[in-house]
């Protein structure tokens, strides 16, 4: 792509998703977008890791995920100049595969929108090239037998990898998979002791010039697009078993804009995975489970068991800065953003003063200049737009440490607990470490291994 000397968002029509190509001898496949006729995008996703066995992939199954990775991840070159209408060319797509997509297009890309000054919800169409067709004949017994649980370098995979580790004889010992991933997640795969399929996906390099000739940028749905990576990868490797590590937290809404709800967390959070189960079923293969294997728990929860999972206190890192484009290898907690707060009070009320610094680098809890930071993660307004959970889980956490002669001193917890008990009770506490088993995950052979791990945490 060659970026134009100045871009001007308002002149585009339409945003084309044009073709794609796969390769098998190298397993990648090539997605092309455009922006009217004038602007072009090229995307890669190469599969690095080998398949155990030689598959080839290719079947209907497989060209739709392929089909519907494509027009997920065109939501990454669509924010260029967000236009009114998405064309997918030259393909027919059911009511509910269309649905689908103007979800991610529209609520996928409400941060984005926010940020940019742009209405919600977003005013966009996606159309077929071909017109809307009924439910495509979905594939059958396309999928080996298998787990993979996707890894991104948190404490959260790390319970789900924790509690799944030991699965036999049917799942044997599941795999992890990984997108892109930082050298720390290499290292965490290496010590669970489970192979680790490592996939690329390398963005077209113009966006950056594209972007300092006028165009927007902003939040796109990541997780959606890695989930469909993963499916796409469960006919390459083989499994018909997809489990997220993604808490029932991340259903909340970051903000209301006019009485629309905005979630930066919006494609972790339960309506978004209700939907891609459904698009699996009807349109791609309804022997792949895809779900979050925590979705019954709070954060606090899955603290609360990560705490006893020292192991990994020295490895994993929640924060965004270490994962950021361009980050240094060795780039690890920074102890001043939202996410190091937020996950430095969900592990606070299971760990002392001490432990907690050893994992952040600072504490964070003894810094004035916190305050106003962590009060936010309680805030209506304020909440930032980051992947932190409730604002009653953060009251809720202040709450518990006001009760900890080790915690209860500190200028954070200070000075925000006694607005903490405005805002929660006992029963938001019992709340919030109860599972809810009605979002218990399919298999129940992984349900149960995870209800072991974390409903014993207390």
């Amino acid at each position: 792509m060659s970026a134009p000397d100045r871009f001007e968002p308002d002149s585009f029509r339409a945003f084309r998703i044009v073709g794609r190509a796969y390769e098998p001898d190298t397993r990648t496949i090539t997605f092309r977008y455009a922006l009217d006729d004038r602007v072009t995008f090229t995307e890669s996703v190469t599969f690095e890791t080998p398949p155990e066995q030689a598959v080839d992939p290719v079947g209907p199954g497989f060209e739709r995920a392929l089909l519907h990775l494509h027009v997920a991840a065109g939501t990454s070159y669509y924010k260029t100049a967000a236009p009114a209408e998405v064309v997918v060319e030259g393909e027919s797509l059911s009511q509910a595969e269309l649905d689908f997509h103007h979800h991610l297009y529209d609520d996928g890309l409400r941060e984005f929108a926010v940020t940019n000054g742009l209405p919600v919800p977003r005013p966009v169409t996606v159309v077929p090239g071909r017109g809307v067709a009924g439910h495509p004949r979905p594939a059958e017994g396309a999928l080996r037998p298998g787990l993979v649980v996707p890894i991104g370098g948190g404490k959260d995979s790390m319970v789900l990898i924790e509690a799944v580790r030991h699965l036999a004889p049917r799942h044997l010992a599941p795999r992890l998979i990984a997108v892109n991933p930082h050298p720390l997640v290499y290292e965490l795969a290496a010590e669970a002791g489970l192979e680790l399929l490592v996939v690329r996906r390398h963005l077209d390099p113009g966006l950056a010039d594209l972007h300092r000739a006028g165009a927007m940028n902003g939040h796109v749905p990541i997780t959606a697009i890695v989930s469909l990576i993963v499916v796409a990868g469960a006919f390459v490797y083989g499994y018909d078993t997809v489990a997220m590590a993604v808490e029932r937290s991340a259903s909340e809404e970051t903000v209301t804009v006019d009485g629309v709800p905005v979630n930066h967390q919006y494609s972790k959070g339960r309506a978004f995975e209700l939907l891609l189960d459904d698009l699996l079923r009807t349109s791609i293969a309804p022997e792949l489970t895809y779900a979050s294997a925590l979705r019954p728990y709070s954060e606090l929860a899955i603290s609360r068991s990560f705490a006893r999972v020292d192991r990994y206190h020295g490895t994993f890192c929640s924060c965004n800065a270490a994962f950021r484009q361009h980050a240094d290898t060795n780039d690890r907690w920074c102890g001043h953003c939202p996410k190091c707060r937020f996950v430095g009070l969900m592990l606070a009320p299971f760990l002392v003063p001490a432990e907690l610094t050893a994992i952040i680098g600072v504490d964070m809890f003894a810094d004035p200049d916190q305050v106003d930071g962590f009060a936010a993660l309680m805030s209506d307004a304020d909440k930032p737009f980051e992947c932190v959970g409730e604002r009653r889980e953060s009251a809720v956490a202040l709450r518990m440490l006001a009760d900890q002669p080790a915690w209860r001193d500190s200028i954070v917890v200070a000075t925000l607990a006694p607005v903490a008990a405005g805002l929660v009770d006992d029963r938001d506490v019992v709340a919030l470490l109860t599972a809810e088993a009605d979002l218990s995950f399919p298999d129940p052979v992984v349900a149960a291994a995870v209800a072991a791990m974390l409903d014993g945490a207390g």
